[in-house]
């Protein structure tokens, strides 16, 4: 089966989100107010043909400890669902 991976990753809490705090602080002067806690992340999509959904996830955890994300600086959360054929095209 076909299943459709998206992996969220974002900087640890605590740690400094330089992008985020230029957003932050670029939104008064284009008119958004009441926005705070900006942070900047990143989403990776793929594609994985896995017997399970639970074979998936332990090759896209496998992943994103080897290759998608730093562990000291980063976190990442994994979404899986099935891969449809309007995601496939």
């Amino acid at each position: 089966m076909t299943y459709l991976v998206d992996v969220e990753i974002c900087g640890l809490e605590g740690l400094a989100d330089p992008e985020g705090l230029v957003i932050e602080r670029s939104l008064p002067a284009l008119g958004f107010f009441g926005i705070r806690e900006v942070h900047v992340g990143k989403v990776i999509r793929f594609e994985i043909d896995a017997s399970s959904e639970d074979e998936a996830r332990k090759v896209a955890e496998s992943l994103c400890d080897r290759l998608l994300a730093n562990p000291v600086t980063e976190h990442a959360e994994i979404r899986i669902g099935e891969a449809t054929k309007a995601a496939k095209s």
